[in-house]
């Protein structure tokens, strides 16, 4: 199984290896030196906090108990 690096040097971890290595996003992994040269990918123990976009830490849910069409009407009223 193999993978591309980007012009990053960045990879992707191909999803069957994340299932079951239990990797999900926010979760550290480390790469290991073998005796022969190789690396092995493990999953560590800690856990980052995942960055949400600027939507995303928009994004909310109105407390206004208004209807849809009240909210049209007070947008369209400013003109």
């Amino acid at each position: 199984m193999g993978t591309i690096v980007t012009s990053k040097g960045q990879v992707t971890i191909p999803k069957e290896v994340r299932d079951r290595l239990g990797i999900r996003p926010g979760t550290s992994v480390e790469f290991e030196p073998t005796e022969d040269g190789r690396f092995v990918l493990t999953k560590s123990g800690r856990k980052h906090a995942v960055r949400k976009s600027v939507f995303a830490r928009l994004r909310g849910s109105a407390t206004a108990k208004m209807s849809t069409d009240e909210i049209m009407a007070l947008t369209r009223s400013g003109d």
